[in-house]
Order: C-alpha cells, then structure tokens, then sequence
C-alpha cells in the first residue's frame, strides 16, 4: 500500500454505524455523532439608533445588561434565533436578512460551558420602530441606546468588548472572529 489509499477494515463507502432518535422528534444521527462534544451557541443583535448609539436591554434575571438575543434552541439555526429572540423581547419582527458581524468563541467558566456567540446586524432604527417596541416584562427590565463608547458601564467586560469589535465590523464590512471578545489574527 502506498499515499493514500484507503485503509479501512470496513472497506470503501462502509460505516459501521448505528442510528439513534435525537431529542425533539423524528430526527436521528449516529452513535458516533451522539459522542461528539456539543457547545453552547448563542446569537445577539446589533441596533443602533440615527446617533449611533447602541441598544442594549437589561434583563430581569442578570446583573449585567447585554444586547437583545439568546440561546439558540435545539434544531435553529443561529440566525433564526437571533430573529426570534428579538421578537419574543422586543416584538420587533426582523424579516429582511441580517448580516453576520461577529463570532466569538467564549471558553468554559464555572458557572458556564464554553460557547460560540454569533452577532447580527440589526440596523439602524428610527422613531417609529423604538416606539413599537414591545418589551417582554418578564425578561427584560428596560432597555436604553447608549453611546458605543459608555457601553462597558453597562456590559460585562466581555459582552464590552464583542460590542466594540462588532461596531468596528459594521465599520469595516467584515466579519470579524473573536476568542473570548478578542480578535484573533
């Protein structure tokens, strides 16, 4: 045998491999997909208002205020859930697609398994739209535009500095990607 030649036991195109039903219904998947490791994944939105200033919501259940979005539910694409969650916290219906600005990889903590957090571009919302906001009182407490460069007052240092790389991406155009709100080049 010689380079690459295949050297499976089980012969070319064969997989020794056993279905199992997933949570949430019908779906299946392998054994073998079952023992990959799962990650937490997350999506938040960008909005700004005519000033530029950035919206940021204060939720009931957290010390620290974060922009509008949540944890992406089994079986959702991150962008649909960035969606959603702006809907069900806002009631702001995001039909048009999002441009993505950010991915943040976010390692394990104690209190917290590691993650990947995805940031969409909400735009720019004018007088009609935040006066159609609808906030859901049993999460969130309020929310308020704040100037980019006062948002580490209000956000962890971490959620502060994914909001100040993903401003830069709308600056730039790019997407950028972070390791733990951190550019990695």
């Amino acid at each position: 045998m010689t380079g690459c030649q295949n050297r499976s036991r089980a012969g070319p195109g064969r997989y020794r491999v056993r279905v199992t039903s997933l949570e949430g219904g019908g779906a299946q998947r392998s054994e073998w997909d079952a023992r990959l490791p799962r990650k937490r994944a997350a999506s938040g939105v960008l909005f700004r208002d005519a000033a530029g200033s950035v919206l940021l919501v204060e939720p009931s259940y957290k010390e620290h205020w974060e922009v509008p979005g949540g944890v992406v539910e089994f079986d959702e694409s991150p962008l649909s859930a960035a969606r959603r969650e702006v809907k069900e916290e806002l009631g702001l219906d995001l039909a048009e697609p999002l441009r993505l600005l950010a991915v943040d990889w976010v390692p394990p903590r104690p209190e917290r398994s590691e993650g990947m957090i995805f940031v969409f571009d909400g735009g720019v919302l004018n007088d009609k739209q935040c006066a159609g906001i609808l906030m859901d009182r049993g999460e969130l407490r309020s929310f308020d535009f704040v100037p980019v460069e006062k948002v580490d007052s209000f956000l962890s240092p971490l959620l502060a500095r994914r909001v100040a790389e993903s401003v830069r991406a709308l600056e730039t155009g790019e997407v950028v990607y972070l390791e733990n709100g951190l550019p990695v080049s």
